[in-house]
């Protein structure tokens, strides 16, 4: 699925809005519009069918939410389909735990995920993750260079397996990320994007941005994009690139 003026749907922001992870729609559809490329935010709650897009953006949530917004997706089975047609998909925290195949309900019950990237997550028993985080990511970027340094906030207490049919995003430098113990964070598979990253991660990372936007515009990634000055998304990662050295420097992983 490639479209000229791509519709970007922030995915039930009633039950997946918890961290602010909805900016990230507002990042692309901006990101779009500065380049003169005309683009539809659509916010689509929990209560009506889900709309048809270019790109869907899911969010972090708390349990019981989590819970209810798999279901709904399961049901009404938009994502799947538009996933399995090239749509983008962008899914962060819960969200990333919900287009996987199975995560865990408040009490640790398996619940079944969507399923369109082949990760699974099951309740951690050590401390919660929380914190900066950078993260070396495995994804490509334009041409033949791979992404920048990722860098996030994470808040989570799943510890997430990524199976064979499915890539990790990053390598962890500061963090926890997906907790298995391999140093992985997130995973990718075709166009679909898992991470446990908040900040919005689209805007602590432009790159990555402009990489879904690319793939949503049915471009090659996003060096067929027009550069943009981000003199300020540069100031905004400097900060957070220099909070996550210290988080590593100090030992929290």
């Amino acid at each position: 699925m490639s479209a000229a003026s791509p519709t970007v749907v922030v995915v039930y922001p009633d039950l997946l809005g918890t961290y602010g992870d909805g900016g990230n729609g507002l990042v692309l559809a901006r990101r779009a519009a500065w380049r003169g490329i005309p683009a539809e935010l659509v916010e689509a709650p929990s209560s009506e069918p889900l709309p048809r897009a270019d790109v869907y953006c899911l969010g972090g949530g708390e349990d019981g939410p989590q819970v209810r917004a798999a279901e709904a997706l399961t049901a009404d089975g938009t994502l799947a389909r538009a996933a399995g047609g090239g749509a983008v998909v962008l899914a962060v925290c819960a969200g990333y735990q919900i287009v996987g195949r199975s995560f865990p309900d408040a009490h640790g019950a398996d619940r079944p995920g969507v399923g369109i990237l082949d990760v699974t997550t099951a309740k951690g028993r050590g401390t919660r993750a929380v914190g900066e985080v950078l993260a070396e990511p495995s994804v490509p970027g334009p041409g033949p260079t791979l992404l920048p340094t990722l860098t996030g906030f994470e808040n989570h207490g799943g510890v997430t397996t990524v199976g064979p049919g499915a890539e990790p995003l990053a390598r962890m430098v500061a963090g926890v990320g997906n907790g298995g113990g391999d140093g992985s964070e997130g995973a990718w598979a075709g166009r679909v994007v898992g991470t446990y990253l908040h900040g919005p991660v689209l805007a602590r990372n432009p790159a990555l941005a402009d990489l879904l936007l690319g793939w949503a515009l049915g471009r090659d990634g996003a060096q067929d994009l027009e550069p943009l000055d981000d003199h300020e998304e540069q100031a905004l990662r400097a900060e957070r690139l220099a909070a996550g050295r210290r988080a590593g420097r100090g030992g929290r992983r």
